[in-house]
């Protein structure tokens, strides 16, 4: 399997990660642990997590996992904080006291001295930023925590970050991980373009938009059975109502063209579309049984051409982009944006 380094850090990942948020939810621990174990034999190395998956749960099935499997030095090993794991005020945020408190207790779970990316899960309003800044970087001279990284927020808030590290000497972030595939694709307008500027790399979650990529949803009916629209079709970002609209299925349209050429499924055109993209370090899949991860895994070998790429590029593209975005790109020819295409800028 290929491998790319978190951003511009020197540790090398697999240009597919694998993501755990099913553990211990709509997977048990012997089916979590063998998707583990097949992950590593296909070439699989980075495996990311957070501390809320299940309450804790996934972190003590992935920390089981590496003390049956010894293969803790084989794996670069990711988790985050920031939301509650309790009732009360303290449990949550990324002020100094609960990260080290969060820190400590996922190494516990995870049965790790360290792990090699530890992330903030998202914006915390109510913290002073230096001082979940310096914290962070106390766990990275401590020797707890290898890389930082952050997910779930905008262009403004990681260049706003980037700069304060660099002013006081903290450890700077190498990632980003954050909501990208072809139906999303909303980090193009700041979040990207600021990464590809500062070398920060990008961990796209949900590169299948929550299974709508993989084809298994229709226009005439709401979604049913074992599926996670089927049991919540009103499900955040990904609901039915949301994306059920005209752009969406001019998508799909165009990915089942390109997969019925290439006697493919649509989940490793979208997999390999995400995997393409400009800045991507590692795409973070998720997956309920091994045999979706096996069909996942599978798309490491689908390398798109130029023109499927383009194509693909053109029809998922959001419109014109909001001022001053397209201003700017036409006034400046910013190099970042450059390196995304112009099709879906100029639109």
């Amino acid at each position: 399997m290929e491998h790319r380094y978190l951003g511009n850090s020197g540790t090398p990942v697999s240009v597919l990660g694998l993501g755990t948020m099913t553990f211990g939810a709509e997977t048990d621990e012997s089916g979590a642990h063998a998707q583990l174990d097949r992950f590593v034999e296909a070439g699989g190395t980075f495996i990311d997590t957070a501390d809320v998956y299940s309450e804790g749960v996934s972190e003590e099935i992935i920390g089981g996992w590496l003390a049956r499997s010894d293969q803790r030095p084989n794996v670069v090993l990711a988790t985050k904080a920031r939301f509650s794991m309790g009732d009360g005020p303290l449990e949550t945020g990324t002020g100094r006291r609960h990260l080290r408190r969060a820190l400590r207790a996922s190494l516990g779970r995870l049965g790790v001295d360290d792990v090699d990316l530890y992330q903030m899960h998202g914006w915390d309003p109510h913290t002073p930023l230096d001082e979940t800044l310096e914290t962070l970087d106390e766990f990275v001279r401590a020797g707890m925590v290898g890389q930082v990284g952050w997910s779930n927020v905008t262009g403004w808030q990681m260049q706003r970050i980037v700069d304060r590290c660099e002013m006081h000497g903290w450890a700077r972030p190498v990632t980003v991980q954050p909501q990208y595939n072809l139906l999303d694709r909303g980090i193009e307008l700041e979040v990207m373009p600021m990464c590809l500027e500062e070398g920060i790399g990008i961990l796209p979650w949900s590169p299948l938009g929550g299974g709508w990529l993989t084809g298994k949803y229709s226009r005439e009916t709401r979604p049913s059975g074992n599926t996670r629209l089927g049991e919540d079709p009103d499900r955040g970002v990904e609901a039915y109502h949301t994306r059920n609209t005209e752009r969406t299925w001019q998508i799909l349209a165009a990915m089942e063209r390109i997969a019925t050429h290439r006697g493919i499924s649509l989940a490793k055109v979208a997999l390999a579309w995400v995997r393409q993209r400009p800045g991507v370090s590692s795409v973070i899949l998720g997956a309920r049984t091994v045999d979706q991860l096996d069909s996942n895994l599978a798309s490491v070998d689908v390398m798109l051409s130029v023109e499927e790429m383009t194509s693909l590029t053109a029809i998922s593209a959001p419109g014109i982009p909001p001022y001053p975005y397209g201003m700017v790109r036409k006034a400046c020819g910013l190099t970042a944006w450059d390196a995304l295409g112009t099709v879906e800028l100029e639109r």
